[in-house]
């Protein structure tokens, strides 16, 4: 194994940006393809599974054109471009599910990229996890703000103002139809429910109306009210304008005291045997 991870290793490629790849006519060759012609099965067929995973296919399969010398030691070399992927780990992985299983190459590929993907896969939740925790960490303290700000309004009805809040970054939904789309149950809170992308909105949005509200000296429950739906609605627009997902159509997370356990084992592990 450790011979097939230093193979699988040096073939692969950083992008100007810093992230990794494979080139798909390199990993041909390491899976025991004598022609590229017939590894392209294999790629349309891990394509295909991608895309049944619900995964964008051409953030993991970039298709590349390269030009190659054909006519060396002449006046005028021949050139001819040849298309190529550009494969995330991912790609790699699903390529390897999905090449010929007789061929002893794939098993190996199989077998790395399966735990390499899922070394990736834990990383970035912890990553995850780390966001959220933080970000939601900061919306307690920023809500706490927004309602300061808001009684200094003249705000009475705190549930009505934060509803158009909501109103304006989910497209007219309320707190409830939050509640009820993420399918909670009646105790379970929908900041606790959000991923670090739905919370960094929600933080936006809270943090801007707070400012609004004290910049502007906005005074009566309607202004204030209005003032936090515009708000909520202009971090909507801005989510639109950036290609981004409406925050309804995020994915509900599990609760983020399971982040919380998540991050709380990673961290004792880390520790050394005599400090657990």
């Amino acid at each position: 194994m450790n011979s097939s991870i230093n193979i699988f290793e040096q073939i692969k490629k950083i992008n100007e940006y810093g992230q990794e790849f494979w080139s798909a006519r390199d990993l041909c060759k390491l899976l025991g393809y004598t022609e590229y012609g017939k590894f392209l099965p294999a790629i349309e067929r891990a394509k295909e599974a991608c895309t049944n995973s619900g995964q964008n296919v051409t953030h993991h399969f970039a298709e590349v054109g390269e030009m190659i010398t054909i006519a060396t030691g002449t006046p005028q070399e021949a050139h001819r471009e040849i298309k190529n992927y550009n494969l995330s780990r991912y790609a790699c992985y699903l390529i390897a599910q999905n090449g010929d299983p007789r061929k002893e190459e794939i098993a190996l590929a199989q077998t790395y990229f399966a735990i390499q993907t899922r070394r990736q896969e834990m990383h970035e939740l912890q990553i995850e996890d780390s966001k959220r925790v933080l970000l939601r960490d900061e919306m307690k303290e920023h809500n706490k703000n927004l309602a300061k700000a808001a009684k200094n309004a003249g705000v009475s009805n705190y549930a009505n103002f934060q509803d158009y809040g909501y109103m304006g970054l989910y497209g007219g939904l309320r707190q409830k139809d939050i509640h009820s789309r993420k399918k909670l149950t009646p105790k379970e809170a929908i900041l606790d429910h959000m991923g670090s992308e739905e919370l960094a909105a929600n933080l936006f949005r809270a943090t801007q109306t707070e400012a609004k509200l004290r910049r502007e000296n906005i005074s009566g429950q309607a202004k204030a009210i209005n003032a936090h739906y515009d708000v909520g609605k202009k971090v909507r627009q801005t989510i639109k304008d950036l290609g981004g997902t409406m925050p309804e159509r995020l994915p509900t997370p599990d609760n983020i005291k399971e982040s919380k356990k998540r991050l709380k084992q990673s961290a004792k592990k880390a520790l050394p045997e005599k400090e657990q």
